[in-house]
């Protein structure tokens, strides 16, 4: 895919500057395509110029800060703060976003570029007589594997995008239909399912249990669109995402972590509830979302990501663990030796306990070391419910699945006690209609999953963006519920894109139009 950045570009040291604090990061050093893959050590550090990708480009970095300011910015429940001074970031907090928005085309480019870099190792690998071929086709779905990653990205992103397979080419191509997209994903994440269950033991690299943890993702979400093959297929896809969810329970490799909270603490990474993440450390490849969160320390000046509201807390059940993992009301200064209680509660999750009192590093660091979940075993059960309620209605497997989800949220693993919802609710659900169902689940992921880069993409797969945000957003942030429309489902385009190639069609909504567009009355 022929890309290239204008000079657009000029703001983003302004945004570094007065934003959140940025590590300078390296970047793969072009190499000589012709004549460099000649080993087996050249192929792994092309396969690991293709991870690097998801870390570039700091402050607008894929897994650093995009994944969060459009996944969850793009949300009821999270605002751009008072020291936020970028406008593209208030376009994403307002729905207001435009194609010349910085993190769409960053979005864009850098999902583009590591496809490209997948394309070459698997054009390159493909040609290596003096590969064995076991080694050649593990490189080649690892590389499959990162490759459908970035495209299910794009499609949730974008819609239908142009699917490039080897480098070269790309320029000029028209977009692809989203089923096609999606067929491509399915295709290179099940080649991927073919790598060696030793392959790695790094929760950061690509495995075969990851690649189908994966596809249960992939089919559940296809099954939800409104693509020609999505409503046609949708009880196939159904019961392909429970056979796929199913296949990693049944490993034996993964299960929940009694604390919460442990799944973002630094010194537990690669957990037993981890399937596939980014990795990330400050001194190598920092700037995660985590020093957004906390970038004013022990104040109550609004850092660059704030919760809309203090309700989010305060509704809260105080026995659900989720509560303090996922919130910081109050948190410990170690300059003080006391508590600090915020009148507005900060993003727990990503606040590094550990190493944010640690003299080296400044208080606004405090997250950087933070992995970036991009799939743990808390949804594979998630996913599991959610397709067999769809599927079948609420059977003793979504229950199972569901309450598992629940036992671990209301288990104090500091007092090794089973609290039951302070409101006298039975803990384990049971005897739920199809509807009362999806909806105790669609809840179950909102507390779940706060902050990881989930909630916009729910929102949209359930059709239900629109009406949740006007019904849920604090009446303190009119903007949202005034700019809210159809036309959010999607990201615009970048346009310096469409300038390069004209063959490429703006998303609906971004060229002035009003009205409904492609969305028929199951988009709300």
């Amino acid at each position: 895919m022929k890309t290239k950045i204008y000079s657009f570009l000029l703001p983003f040291t302004t945004i570094l500057f007065f934003g959140c604090a940025d590590l300078e990061q390296t970047s793969l050093s072009s190499i000589d395509r012709d004549n460099f893959y000649q080993s087996k050590s050249d192929i792994e550090t092309a396969i690991n110029g293709i991870y690097q990708e998801f870390t570039v480009d700091g402050f607008y970095g894929m897994f650093n800060n995009q994944s969060i300011y459009i996944n969850d910015l793009q949300t009821d429940y999270v605002k751009a703060g008072a020291q936020t001074n970028s406008a593209h970031i208030r376009e994403i907090s307002n729905f207001a976003i435009q194609p010349t928005n910085l993190f769409v085309g960053y979005a864009w480019e850098e999902h583009y570029t590591a496809i490209n870099r997948a394309n070459v190792v698997i054009d390159k690998v493909s040609e290596a007589s003096w590969l064995d071929d076991a080694a050649k086709q593990n490189y080649i779905n690892e590389s499959r594997f990162l490759r459908a990653l970035m495209y299910f990205n794009l499609v949730r992103y974008f819609g239908g995008v142009p699917i490039v397979l080897h480098d070269g080419e790309g320029e000029g191509a028209p977009r692809n239909s989203v089923d096609e997209v999606y067929e491509q994903i399915v295709a290179d994440f099940t080649a991927a399912e073919s790598l060696p269950a030793n392959y790695t033991y790094l929760d950061s690299k690509a495995s075969s249990l990851a690649a189908t943890a994966l596809l249960s993702k992939v089919y559940l979400v296809w099954a939800q669109t409104s693509s020609e093959k999505g409503k046609a297929n949708q009880r196939d896809y159904y019961q392909k995402s429970i056979n796929y969810a199913q296949k990693v329970i049944d490993s034996g490799k993964y299960h929940l972590l009694d604390k919460f909270i442990d799944n973002w603490s630094v010194d537990k990474k690669n957990g037993p509830e981890h399937i596939f993440s980014i990795e990330h450390d400050r001194t190598v490849n920092a700037n995660v979302t985590g020093h957004c969160t906390f970038a004013t320390n022990w104040s109550d000046a609004e850092p660059v990501l704030l919760a809309t509201s203090s309700r989010y807390y305060e509704e809260s059940d105080g026995k659900d663990q989720r509560r303090d993992g996922s919130w910081a009301k109050r948190i410990y200064n170690p300059n003080t030796g006391t508590d600090f209680v915020f009148s507005v509660p900060r993003f727990r999750k990503y606040i590094d306990s550990l190493n944010f009192a640690n003299p080296a590093s400044s208080g606004n660091a405090a997250g950087q070391s933070t992995n970036t979940v991009i799939i743990r075993y808390a949804e594979i059960l998630l996913i599991k419910a959610e397709a067999e309620n769809e599927l079948n209605g609420p059977t003793p497997a979504a229950y199972d699945a569901i309450n598992q989800i629940r036992r671990r949220a209301y288990w104090s693993p500091y007092h090794n006690v089973q609290y039951a919802p302070s409101d006298g609710s039975p803990l384990e659900l049971s005897r739920l209609t199809q509807e009362e169902f999806r909806e105790k689940l669609r809840e179950e992921r909102r507390l779940e999953f706060i902050l990881e880069g989930q909630r916009w993409f729910d929102l949209i797969r359930w059709h239900i963006l629109v009406s949740y945000v006007k019904q849920n957003t604090p009446a303190s942030e009119p903007l949202k519920i005034q700019n809210i429309s159809k036309r959010n489902y999607l990201l615009p385009l970048p346009l310096e894109q469409i300038i390069l190639n004209p063959k490429l069609e703006q998303n609906w909504g971004y060229s002035g139009e009003t009205g409904d567009g492609p969305y028929d009355s199951t988009f709300q």
